[in-house]
């Protein structure tokens, strides 16, 4: 299947796919007029893709997790770098989200504070 049916029949634009391709996560033949030729698993290569976006992961990371993952529900076969990778990118996530708790946290006192001020006349 060409690019514009693999876009119909995933819901993502061309332009998404093509930015796959240079992310090396799909693997298009060419044929003989040079347009991209995709097979039929590349709908679930996409969907797996897209639901990996999805929880966070870079494609640098879904490129490492791919080839090991099956199914529309991006089943995965553990192994220890696997699993350490996916650890790290949890970790960094938590790290994140405890940065913003402390930020929203102070802009919230600030708020507070700034607020039991009168306004000048």
């Amino acid at each position: 299947m060409r690019i514009g049916e693999l876009s119909r029949k995933t819901g993502v634009n061309s332009h998404q796919l093509r930015y796959y391709e240079t992310q090396g996560l799909l693997k298009p033949e060419r044929g003989p007029n040079g347009y991209r030729e995709y097979g039929p698993g590349t709908v679930l290569v996409v969907t797996q893709i897209r639901r990996l976006l999805a929880a966070g992961l870079s494609t640098q990371d879904i490129g490492y997790i791919l080839p090991c993952a099956t199914g529309p529900d991006v089943e995965v076969e553990p192994c220890a770098e696997l699993i350490d990778m996916l650890r790290a990118r949890l970790d960094g996530l938590d790290d994140r989200i405890d940065t913003l708790s402390r930020t929203r946290a102070s802009l919230s006192d600030f708020i507070t504070a700034t607020e039991r001020h009168p306004a000048p006349a």
